[in-house]
């Protein structure tokens, strides 16, 4: 998320209760997760393994639980709890919206543009040009939508990411991650019915130009998904998953967090990936390897009481 205008670190380091450390003139310019920071930006880390990652980033603020060296040209904000002040910057700049009507004054809909009975349109949402919105879809706060975009019936875009921080020592032990980015879905996407598409935490998911979504599909939260892509019903992508172009996902896929697929894969229906493939294959199972050798090893597998029986057969 960026915000409106420049904030001076010291203001930061005031609101937060935090020790500054480090250049104390800087501006921050938004806040976002360590895999998606860029120069002006504020992150956090409460994990010593993850120090070097944060400190190395391009984040030029960093919330941090621990008094270190501070790299040069950054900013350390040092506080017990790093989680906690990354929340409250987050509130203070995208606080909730009550809405009071189906269609909020502060939405922009282009010419051309249909909404079906039942859509709800959120705060500052952007919707292109000949569109077509389906009954009781809903539309949260922030979503940019291209132009020529079909969205099914009973969608759902913008849904707060599925994000929390385990607290072991409180009886309620999750702490919700405020989600402030986005749902950007690009020019000639369809999206089926009763799919859902999660915001990022506070950078942006993205649905490439002319990707065909089927029904009863979940995109978890800060997921890229590229141009032209095809997925079946049922496909479940985990955040911050990048989906390259012209890929194609067959029904009842699940994808893991954190990965990539590269552009041109096919994953056959019922498959799981845990880990990042490489474009331009086949493949199939769970976890996925490439479709033919995988069929191969079904078939021997089916072929295990056949030759069990010729290496111990029965006692006459």
């Amino acid at each position: 998320m960026k915000f409106e205008k420049p904030v001076p670190v010291q203001w930061i380091a005031e609101f937060t209760g935090a020790k500054l450390f480090g250049d104390k003139e800087q501006e921050a310019t938004g806040i976002n997760e360590i895999h998606k920071v860029t120069k002006g930006d504020i992150s956090f880390v409460d994990f010593e393994k993850y120090y070097n990652t944060c400190l190395n980033s391009a984040a030029t603020v960093i919330i941090i639980n621990k008094e270190v060296p501070c790299p040069e040209g950054k900013t350390l904000l040092v506080t017990s709890d790093p989680f906690s002040a990354y929340i409250k910057i987050v509130k203070h700049f995208r606080p909730f919206e009550p809405a009071y009507k189906m269609i909020s004054d502060s939405a922009l809909i282009g010419e051309g543009t249909h909404l079906q009975p039942g859509v709800f349109v959120g705060n500052h949402v952007r919707i292109g040009k000949n569109c077509l919105i389906h009954p009781n879809v809903t539309i949260y706060d922030h979503c940019v939508i291209g132009d020529n975009v079909i969205v099914h019936a009973g969608c759902v875009l913008g849904a707060d990411a599925f994000y929390f921080k385990r607290r072991k020592d409180r009886e309620v032990q999750y702490d919700k991650m405020e989600s402030c980015g986005r749902v950007i879905i690009e020019d000639d996407v369809e999206i089926g019915a009763g799919t859902s598409i999660d915001k990022g935490v506070s950078g942006d998911t993205i649905i490439g130009r002319g990707t065909k979504l089927d029904n009863h599909i979940h995109i978890g939260h800060g997921a890229v998904i590229g141009k032209n892509c095809l997925f079946a019903a049922q496909v479940g992508v985990g955040g911050k998953a990048i989906i390259e172009d012209e890929v194609i996902l067959w029904g009842q896929v699940g994808v893991s967090k954190d990965l990539t697929i590269g552009k041109g894969a096919v994953v056959l229906a019922q498959s799981g990936v845990p880990a990042s493939i490489e474009g331009g294959k086949i493949y199939f199972g769970s976890p996925v390897g490439e479709a033919k050798p995988k069929m191969k090893e079904l078939a021997w597998i089916k072929r295990i009481p056949e030759i069990w029986e010729k290496i111990h057969p029965p006692t006459p």
